[in-house]
């Protein structure tokens, strides 16, 4: 079996008296492609954001390889390099290049000479099809350009697993189809990710595993073909008839 990356036990998260996630158990083994969905406000994304620790856990605990992430000593820093994440409104800088953006983290974070930054950030622009804009700028470039190039700044710091929050939330549709070409070429490289999404087609088609959410806990689980094919539980059937003829 796949050793296990993540393992996420009892997880809970409240702001003020809104109790936003439930008793979370969640695993991230090597090589999965786990597709996290449900309606709006369900918790998918506050689930990825304190598996990042972008949101601190009100309960529960999280373990990096066997390691509690909040544990003393524990290097945050270190831990999103390995963990990364790409977000749905890109978070590029908009002072920097699009090279200077895939080659900051490298440098500030894992302290890469500039040589091997600019070498690894040049690799990965090209496989998402952005080598031709290394010099331009944010504003100069669609949203579709951006979010390749917030893809592969993630890819450069060369994470052992990456999350993705809604990545093409914020796009154009004719923009969405390419930025999930490119995660789905990820995929056939055997990349570990976590996709929050609402593309069910994409969730369906290159998942080993769904979790569906709803109202702060994880209402059913398991490979694609059992969710989309054949959901157990009825908020399940219900959310997905909005998407498939059932």
């Amino acid at each position: 079996m796949n050793e296990s990356i993540l393992e996420v036990s009892h997880l809970g998260k409240t702001f003020g008296e809104n109790v936003v996630l439930r008793d979370i158990d969640f695993s991230v083994r090597t090589g999965d492609v786990t597709s996290i969905i449900g309606a709006s406000g369900s918790g998918k994304s506050t689930l990825l954001r304190c598996t990042n620790l972008l949101e601190i856990p009100t309960s529960g605990q999280i373990l990096y390889h066997g390691t509690d992430i909040s544990s003393k000593g524990f290097s945050i820093p270190a831990y999103r390099a390995k963990v990364g994440m790409v977000f749905q409104s890109f978070n590029l800088f908009a002072n920097l290049t699009v090279l200077e953006n895939c080659m900051i983290g490298q440098r500030k974070v894992l302290h890469r000479d500039r040589i091997t930054a600019e070498k690894t950030a040049k690799e990965y622009l090209d496989k998402v099809g952005m080598a031709p804009y290394i010099n331009a700028k944010p504003r100069q470039i669609s949203g579709g350009q951006k979010q390749r190039v917030a893809i592969a700044r993630a890819l450069s710091m060369e994470p052992e697993a990456l999350l993705f929050d809604e990545p093409t939330s914020a796009l154009d549709p004719q923009m969405v189809g390419e930025v999930l070409d490119v995660i789905k070429t990820l995929v056939r490289d055997g990349l570990t990710m976590i996709v929050v999404t609402h593309e069910m087609a994409f969730a369906r088609d290159v998942s080993n595993r769904v979790v569906f959410m709803k109202d702060g806990v994880i209402c059913e689980e398991g490979p694609p073909g059992q969710i989309f094919g054949n959901p157990e539980k009825q908020e399940t059937q219900e959310f997905l008839s909005r998407f498939f003829d059932r």
